[in-house]
């Protein structure tokens, strides 16, 4: 049992002597929202719970329960709100469920924290989560807290894109359930992954602005924004041992010494 690194899988005498030792927190941020329809609805889930799975092996950290529902999927960055699946929380919800976790780990002693973001439409939330929880905490008294806000796909190293994308990297928003995801859920979920269920009809051509309330008709009808094509569980161990070493380097960097 105490070899686990998920916080929710140990008895909470354990809990108390890891954070005694200084064990880093990981809070993996996620969603349960479309995938196309060759991968399952809780791959913003997977991703990040992994990544801080394998990252907290590495530095005697713990891993928190996954928050499985995000903030509101777009249709640039998600599909947005016209595929069956997608289970949506405000910002202000979501802010406020990150802003309520920090302030009961830090009453819990707990110093250091490393949220692991799998969601693009998360990032602006957790911002504003962590700013509140620094707000109640007070600002003056928590000089002793360090929080590290991670999104996984920014530990990913130029080199591996040039090698992934050799005509060129379309962007992190437009691989919302492309080549990126599906090659990292291939190498960790392949039971969740149908590549012959994939449709080639993308990438999307967005128009440089929003319409409300009329839906986003760019949206590819798989709700895949660019392509499967070229998916491998090989490219998403490249892609995942960049996440693991990424947050590792940071974590030591940001709390060594503590």
């Amino acid at each position: 049992m105490t070899a686990t690194v998920y916080y929710a899988e140990l008895p909470w005498p354990e809990v108390e002597r890891r954070v005694a030792n200084g064990a880093p927190m990981f809070l993996p941020l996620g969603a349960t929202e479309q995938h196309g329809r060759h991968m399952a609805l809780n791959v913003d889930v997977v991703l990040p719970t992994a990544i801080a799975a394998r990252a907290a092996a590495k530095v005697s950290g713990l891993v928190l329960p996954t928050i499985a529902y995000g903030n509101r999927s777009q249709p640039k960055t998600g599909g947005g709100p016209g595929f069956p699946g997608t289970i949506n929380l405000t910002a202000s919800t979501f802010s406020l469920i990150i802003r309520d976790v920090i302030c009961d780990l830090y009453r819990q002693n707990i110093r250091k924290i490393v949220t692991v973001n799998g969601h693009y439409e998360n990032i602006s939330a957790t911002i504003e989560g962590i700013e509140l929880a620094l707000d109640v905490l007070g600002r003056e008294r928590v000089s002793d807290l360090t929080i590290i806000r991670i999104d996984h796909w920014d530990m990913i190293r130029g080199e591996t894109l040039d090698r992934i994308f050799p005509d060129g990297y379309p962007g992190i928003e437009l691989e919302h359930a492309s080549v990126i995801e599906t090659s990292m859920m291939m190498a960790l979920r392949p039971d969740l992954v149908d590549l012959t269920k994939a449709s080639h009809d993308g990438p999307a051509a967005f128009l440089p602005y929003d319409r409300y309330p009329k839906p986003c008709d760019e949206v590819p009808p798989s709700g895949v924004l660019s392509l499967t094509e070229g998916s491998s569980a090989e490219k998403g161990e490249w892609l995942l041992a960049d996440c693991e070493a990424g947050v590792v380097e940071i974590v030591n960097r940001e709390f060594s010494g503590r």
